[in-house]
């Protein structure tokens, strides 16, 4: 007895062009839609039971994810750059973040 495999409207291992799982279709995918789909390839891979060409086909996946959302951030992090005033004037500072004693 095996482990009951998702359902997928795609072939095993495959994607359709303008679906959110393939590269062309990660442009419509915000930030948390984006994180959580990698982590649900980090979590398939990590179970082992993919075959080679599923397992690279998601590794690459993933890869462009990560990506995603590092530029997503990226951008965010921009942003706050703007917004952040300081006297008189609006500066561009870089966003730093506070590590909390614990």
């Amino acid at each position: 007895m095996g482990k009951p495999r998702e359902a997928s409207s795609a072939p095993s291992g495959a994607a359709s062009a303008n679906s959110p799982d393939s590269p062309e279709g990660l442009e419509e995918l915000g930030f948390e839609d984006a994180l959580a789909r990698l982590e649900t390839i980090v979590d398939r891979l990590e179970q082992g039971d993919l075959e080679l060409g599923q397992a690279l086909a998601a590794f690459e996946e993933g890869v462009a994810l990560t990506r995603r959302c590092a530029g997503q951030l990226e951008d965010a992090e921009r942003r706050i750059e703007v917004l952040v005033r300081e006297g008189e004037k609006w500066i561009a500072r870089p966003f730093e973040e506070t590590e909390e004693a614990g």
